[in-house]
C-alpha cells in the first residue's frame, strides 16, 4: 500500500507547478472555495461577466475547494481588459480537490469574457467534481467584429479557442491528478451553445458529449438570426407581421423589452461582422439580397453531429425563435444521429426574466441541469 500510494503521489503535480501548454501568461491559484460564493470575494470572477444569465431565486452549492488557472493566449487583439491584461483569449480552468474524473469546457454566451458562465454552469459541475474550463472566445464586447482580418473572421476564431482550451485543459487536468481526464462534456448558452454544436460537428473526437442550452443557428442558406431579426424589426408593433418572422405567439408581453435592447442591437453587431459594407438600417437588411455567403460558411452549421448532444430551447425565446432556431437544428440533425432534443414550455432566453413574469415564464438553468444529468447517464 505504501509503494503504491508513494506512485500515486509521484505522479501529481503541485498547484503552483501547473502549467497550461500553449499559454501565453498563466496565474495559478489555490482557494478555498472555486464556486462564485468564494471567488466574488478573492476576485476570481467577476459578476458583470455573468449578470442577467439567471434567475434571482437561484440557488447554488458553494464551499468547493481547488485550484484556479488564469491566463490567455498568444493573440493580437486586446478588447479583453480582465485583470489589467488587455489581452484576448483569456481563459479560466478550474480543478477541485475533490476530482470526480471529468472535464466541462464551455464558451461564453453573447460577446461576455471568461467568466460568464460561473454562475450557471462552473459553480454546479464543480459541485459534483468536474474540472471547468471556459474561454472568452478570442474577442469580446460589441466591438469583437473588428478583429480578424475578413468578415466572419472573429466567429471563426471563437471555434478554434474553444478547441485550443480543451486540448490544453486536458493536458492540465492529466497534470493535476496524474490521468486523463475519463469523460470530457462541453456545454453552453447561446453563442456558447453554438460553439456545443460546431466542437461536436467538427471536433467531435475530443468530446464525449454536449448539452447545447439555445444555441445561436448558422445556416448560409436557410434560417440565421439575419433573416428572422430585420423583418421583426420592420413589423414591430405589428404583431402579424413579428409573428411571421418566427416569434410565438404567446410571446408579445415580451417584445418590447428585446425590441428596444436586443433585436437590433444583435442585428446590427453580427451584420458588421458578416457583411461590414451595408451600410442601411438593421430593418431594411435583406440577407437573402446581400449574399453574406462566403462569410457566413467560415461559421456554418451543418447538424452532421459525432458525439451526443442533447438540446434545449424555449419556446417564448424572443431573441433567438425557437421556430427559426432549434426547431430547424434539430430537423437539420436528423433522426439517425445521436441527438435528444427539449422544448421547454415557457422557456426564454434569459432567465432573469422569470423574477419580472414568475407566473409567464420558467427557467431554463434547472432543465440544464437535468439534461446535463441525463447526458452523464446516456455516456455512461
Amino acid at each position: 500500500m505504501i509503494v503504491a500510494l508513494t506512485l500515486v503521489a509521484s505522479l501529481l503535480t503541485a498547484p503552483q507547478q501547473l502549467t497550461v501548454p500553449g499559454a501565453e501568461r498563466s496565474v495559478v491559484a489555490t482557494l478555498d472555495d472555486l464556486t462564485t460564493a468564494g471567488t466574488v470575494k478573492t476576485g476570481h470572477t467577476d459578476p458583470a461577466d455573468w449578470a442577467g444569465l439567471h434567475s434571482a431565486a437561484t440557488v447554488n452549492p458553494t464551499g468547493v475547494s481547488g485550484t484556479q488557472i488564469d491566463g490567455y493566449f498568444p493573440d493580437t487583439s486586446t478588447t479583453n481588459a480582465t485583470h489589467g491584461w488587455n489581452h484576448d483569449s483569456q481563459f479560466v480552468i478550474r480543478l477541485p480537490d475533490n476530482w470526480n474524473g471529468g472535464l466541462v469546457v464551455s464558451g461564453t454566451p453573447g460577446n461576455r469574457e471568461q467568466y460568464a458562465n460561473d454562475y450557471t454552469i462552473s459553480d454546479w459541475v464543480l459541485s459534483k467534481g468536474y474540472a471547468f474550463a471556459a474561454t472568452d472566445k478570442g474577442n469580446v464586447g460589441v466591438n469583437f467584429h473588428k478583429d480578424g482580418r475578413n468578415p466572419g473572421d472573429a466567429i471563426a476564431e471563437w471555434n478554434h479557442r474553444v478547441t485550443q482550451l480543451t486540448v490544453a485543459a486536458k493536458t492540465v487536468v492529466r497534470q493535476r491528478y496524474g490521468k486523463k481526464p475519463e469523460r470530457t462534456f462541453v456545454a453552453g448558452i447561446s453563442n456558447g451553445g453554438y460553439l456545443v454544436r460546431w466542437q461536436l460537428e467538427n471536433r467531435g473526437w475530443l468530446y464525449d458529449a454536449g448539452v447545447d442550452w439555445e444555441g445561436t443557428l448558422w445556416r448560409v442558406k436557410g434560417d440565421n438570426l439575419l433573416n428572422f431579426l430585420p423583418p421583426a424589426l420592420k413589423a414591430y408593433p405589428d404583431e402579424a407581421g413579428v409573428r411571421a418572422a418566427g416569434f410565438a405567439a404567446g410571446s408579445e408581453f415580451l417584445w418590447p423589452f428585446h425590441r428596444q435592447y436586443y433585436w437590433e442591437l444583435t442585428q446590427q453587431l453580427y451584420q458588421k461582422e458578416l457583411d461590414p459594407s451595408y451600410q442601411g438600417t438593421a430593418a431594411d437588411y435583406d440577407y437573402d439580397a446581400r449574399k453574406p455567403y462566403a462569410a457566413v460558411a467560415k461559421i456554418a452549421l451543418t447538424g452532421r453531429i459525432t458525439k451526443p448532444l442533447i438540446t434545449l430551447h424555449g419556446t417564448l425565446d424572443t431573441l433567438l425563435p425557437i421556430s427559426r432556431d432549434s426547431d430547424v437544428y434539430a430537423q437539420m440533425v436528423g433522426p439517425h444521429r445521436p441527438f435528444k432534443y427539449y422544448r421547454v414550455e415557457g422557456g426564454n432566453h434569459l432567465d432573469s426574466l422569470v423574477d419580472v413574469y414568475p407566473d409567464r415564464l420558467k427557467p431554463m438553468l434547472p432543465v440544464f441541469r437535468s439534461a446535463f444529468e441525463e447526458l452523464e447517464t446516456w455516456v455512461s
